[in-house]
C-alpha cells in the first residue's frame, strides 16, 4: 500500500511540475497505452509467448519427471530406512539430498533470475519491445503528446479519459509498417 502511495505521490509530482514548467507552454497532452492489449494483438508477441510457453511446458515436465523420481526415492527410503546400518542410512540421506539439489539446481538453471528461460524471454521479447516504443515514439510524436504512461505498466493511472489512449493507434502503426 505503501508503494502504491508512493508511486502515486511521484506520478502526480511528476504531472504537477510539468504542468507549472509547460504553463508558458502549449496545452499539456498525455497519452497512455496498455502494453498486455498491444502484447495480445501482435502476431509475433503472441508467437513469442507461443515458443516461450513450449519451452518452459518442455522444462517443467523434466522438472515434474525429475521431482517424481525424487519422491520415489525417498518413499523407498523411508520403507527400507529401519533396515540399514547407521553407515548405510547415512549414505542413503547424503544420496537423497544431492538428488534434492540436482533438482534445485534444474529449476534454478532453467526458471531462476537468470535462467535459461529468462534468457530466452530476453531474446524473443526485446526486439518486440523495441519496435513497440519505436511505434509509441512516433504516435506520440504525430499527436504532439508530452507524456505516454503505460496502463499495464507500474505507473498509476488513477483515472484516463479514453480520447487520449493512443494503444490502437501504435498497434495500427506496427500493422502498417509491417515489423
Amino acid at each position: 500500500m505503501q508503494s502504491f502511495l508512493k508511486r502515486t505521490a511521484i506520478v502526480v509530482l511528476a504531472i504537477a511540475f510539468v504542468a507549472c514548467v509547460s504553463n508558458a507552454q502549449d496545452k499539456l497532452k498525455i497519452g497512455y497505452v496498455n502494453s498486455d492489449t498491444i502484447l495480445k494483438n501482435l502476431p509475433e508477441a503472441k508467437d513469442a509467448q507461443d515458443k516461450l510457453a513450449a519451452i518452459a511446458k518442455n522444462w517443467q515436465d523434466e522438472l515434474d519427471r525429475m521431482s517424481k523420481d525424487l519422491q520415489a526415492k525417498y518413499e523407498d527410503y523411508q520403507k527400507k530406512q529401519a533396515m540399514y546400518n547407521d553407515a548405510t542410512r547415512q549414505t542413503e540421506q547424503q544420496k537423497l539430498v544431492a538428488e534434492q539439489q540436482k533438482v534445485q539446481q534444474y529449476n534454478e538453471d532453467k526458471f531462476g533470475q537468470k535462467g535459461e528461460f529468462a534468457l530466452q524471454r530476453d531474446k524473443l521479447m526485446t526486439p518486440i519491445r523495441d519496435k513497440i516504443m519505436k511505434a509509441i515514439e512516433k504516435v506520440a510524436k504525430e499527436e504532439k503528446l508530452n507524456f505516454v504512461f503505460d496502463k499495464a505498466g507500474d505507473a498509476v493511472v488513477l483515472y484516463a479519459d479514453a480520447s487520449f489512449d493512443i494503444t490502437y493507434k501504435v498497434l495500427d502503426r506496427m500493422k502498417r509498417s509491417g515489423k
